[in-house]
């Protein structure tokens, strides 16, 4: 099983947009008992995938509770580099 922050990284390589919620569902079935499975250290990894350049941020909506929900997006080049250094 791969670290969390790298399956964060590669469920991104399908070129989709997604939120943290959208990350969770896809893996909780492996990760969902990890401390670092937590909404605020989800948030982190996906900030910090966002300022190292993997991924980006592609849109903001608020939600019926007016909480905001950050969608990412890795281009073609964040792909490239995340499939270079994490095997599938």
């Amino acid at each position: 099983m791969k670290p969390l922050n790298f399956a964060i990284l590669k469920y991104f390589c399908s070129g989709k947009e997604a939120c943290r919620k959208d990350v969770q569902n896809a893996l909780r079935a492996d990760y969902g008992k990890f401390r670092a499975f937590k909404d605020a250290q989800m948030d982190d990894a996906l900030q910090t995938a966002c300022s190292n350049g993997l991924i980006e941020e592609s849109r903001l909506e608020l939600d019926a509770n007016n909480n905001l929900i950050i969608y990412y997006k890795a281009n073609a080049d964040g792909i490239a580099s995340i499939n270079n250094y994490i095997p599938d």
